[in-house]
């Protein structure tokens, strides 16, 4: 059988196979509040055959959006309408559900991507962003507002408090967002990260408040619930973040019983120089899987069945995760298993389908007809 199918535990989370169907932001709340379209959206998703489906970056405060349409959990009224949500899929797909919780700091106040992408002032109905620093994040904007330690205490606080309102709507996976040049990779980088006290500065100082939320939000769920990470393994910008201070956050996160972490790349400037390409942040998983021994996913441009399977096959990394992928090819697990001669599991509406000529795709099963 392929690696690739087979089971791994994420803590006390077990995945029936290795495919991991990333966050992506869907731009189309209101309020923060979960709605039809993402019934619809993660339903389809929830009937792919994916081992694990995690939910797009979900703002723990609304000053923390990436744009006023985001995702949020906030709020009773934000964790009642995901629970909605999650309790329709559940009736359908035994799939686990994870959830990628996020601030987005002075990447805030944005348009959706259809829209620019630009900074909203508040004079357009914006707001003021907050970061770790007053630094700019692309040249010509308004610099955010530099943080106080309250603020750091309010939002650590926020992280852990959407964690439990996740708890309880049904997700058991958590994946904190220090990738893309949101809030906690903000702090990570000295890019962005240019405060003189206990935050910023050295690279301890820098891991401080990331690993601070993290040590908020494990503590704030039961031991059932893996908790990971989403890290930018570079910022590919000289002086950035890179490979080895990411090496040094696995290994912090290593002892506080963090599962799992999910490498990608950049996003903390417009100045980046990204070697766009097949695979090409999976050397960034390989590394921090290791050096730290953590179970990694990596994503970015992994595309064809036998190269998702060989990156797991050669342990270049544990799990692989589809992202823009699978929204053009909602079946793409059903693809791989059928490419590498594994089994996949369907709905039994679903059955089928199967293609003529094809069989155990979805296990043992018996079609009758009249």
């Amino acid at each position: 059988m392929s690696q690739l199918f087979s089971s791994i535990e994420l803590g006390l989370v077990k995945l029936p196979n290795r495919i991991v169907i990333a966050p992506m932001c869907q731009y189309s709340s209101t309020n923060g509040l979960a709605n039809d379209w993402h019934l619809i959206h993660l339903g389809q998703l929830a009937l792919s055959g994916a081992g694990l489906l995690i939910l797009e970056a979900t703002a723990v405060e609304a000053e923390g959006r990436i744009t006023s349409a985001d995702l949020g959990l906030w709020s009773d009224a934000c964790e009642a309408a995901l629970a909605r949500v999650i309790g329709s899929i559940q009736q359908h797909s035994a799939m686990p559900l994870g959830i990628q919780l996020s601030h987005a700091g002075r990447k805030a106040s944005s348009r959706a991507p259809w829209d620019g992408g630009q900074l909203v002032l508040p004079s357009e109905g914006g707001w003021v962003p907050s970061g770790p620093s007053a630094i700019e994040h692309a040249a010509g904007e308004p610099p955010p507002k530099a943080m106080e330690l309250a603020d750091l205490r309010r939002i650590a606080q926020a992280f852990a408090d959407a964690a439990q309102r996740a708890y309880r709507a049904g997700i058991r996976v958590i994946e904190l967002h220090m990738a893309h040049g949101y809030l906690l990779h903000q702090f990570l980088s000295p890019v962005s990260n240019q405060r003189n006290d206990d935050y910023g500065g050295s690279l301890q100082n820098r891991l401080r408040f990331p690993l601070e939320v993290f040590d908020a939000v494990r503590a704030a769920v039961p031991a059932e619930v893996a908790v990971g990470v989403r890290i930018s393994g570079t910022d590919w910008v000289e002086g950035g973040w890179d490979i080895a201070q990411s090496i040094a956050l696995g290994h912090a996160l290593a002892l506080r019983n963090c599962v799992f972490m999910h490498v990608s790349s950049g996003g903390i400037s417009p100045k980046q120089q990204i070697p766009i390409g097949p695979g090409y942040q999976v050397h960034l998983a390989e590394q921090v899987r290791n050096e730290t021994g953590l179970p990694t996913m990596a994503v970015g441009l992994i595309t064809e069945p036998q190269q998702a399977h060989d990156i797991v096959a050669q342990g270049r990394a544990d799990m692989i995760a589809i992202a823009r992928g699978i929204l053009y090819n909602p079946h793409w697990p059903w693809q791989a298993a059928a490419a590498l001669g594994a089994q996949v599991v369907a709905p039994r509406q679903y059955w089928r389908s199967q293609p003529r000529g094809l069989s155990g795709l979805f296990g043992d099963v018996t079609i009758g007809q009249r």
